[in-house]
């Protein structure tokens, strides 16, 4: 199994809006994230350090103490109202999400309000105890389906692919004969059955008896022989839908 299947796996989430429209939104996991964190934070201690340099050069006239207080106004900018200024711009991502190819949204895809982009940031304090190794944060992304960290959770927001390259769907041909469902099955099941069969031009064979397997309870065989059930089967729901 190649790393881009498993990316596509891994981290493609349906999202069913009020309208009764699926979505389908790229999830960026914990080490992009992270990535796209140190990009930002190394232009920030870019911009602090020039800042201070032109601050040193004005305190001789200005004064000490208003230097000083002028350089913790530019880390308070900097540290918190960096990434709510760009997460609730128009692309909707700091120059660090930008480079990694990320974007926050809300969990149905819409751009993030102000008030999102506040209260996911403002909640990065508590993402990063204790004593700042971010481990809340980081057992928040893995024990959530969509990699949310406890600032999304609490603002309702989740990080995707910006940029995703389109992939060439290759629709596996429809077996000569339907084959009815052997037992009932419930309204995912039916669904996720033909969703195997819509994306499994996309898998290798081995990814596709992989997958296969695991439904050798309905299809009744393993291997190649278990997939070509499991696409008859597939198509025999879809036959029926045409139908009603």
């Amino acid at each position: 199994m190649t790393t881009l299947e498993t990316e596509k796996l891994d981290t493609l989430q349906a999202v069913e809006l009020a309208e009764g429209v699926e979505i389908r939104l790229r999830m960026a996991g914990p080490a992009l994230r992270a990535s796209a964190y140190f990009i930002d934070v190394i232009i920030r201690l870019a911009v602090m350090t020039v800042g201070g340099i032109c601050m040193a050069i004005a305190g001789i006239a200005i004064g000490p103490q208003v230097t000083q207080g002028l350089m913790l106004l530019v880390w308070f900018l900097m540290d918190w109202l960096y990434p709510v200024f760009f997460e609730a711009g128009k692309r909707g991502a700091t120059p660090g999400k930008r480079v990694m190819g990320l974007r926050v949204v809300q969990a149905t895809g819409s751009p993030i309000t102000l008030g999102q982009a506040v209260v996911r940031n403002f909640l990065r304090f508590v993402d990063g105890m204790p004593f700042f190794t971010s481990i809340f944060g980081l057992a928040s992304c893995l024990a959530t389906k969509r990699f949310q960290r406890l600032g999304d959770l609490a603002a309702g927001t989740v990080v995707i692919y910006d940029r995703i390259p389109p992939q060439p769907v290759i629709a596996s041909p429809p077996p000569i004969t339907a084959v009815p469902l052997p037992v009932g099955l419930t309204v995912n099941e039916m669904k996720a059955l033909a969703l195997f069969r819509e994306r499994s031009g996309l898998w290798s064979d081995g990814r596709r008896a992989e997958i296969a397997d695991q439904a050798a309870v309905l299809s009744g065989a393993t291997g190649a022989a278990g997939v070509s059930r499991l696409m008859a089967m597939a198509h025999w729901i879809q036959e029926k839908r045409r139908e009603r």
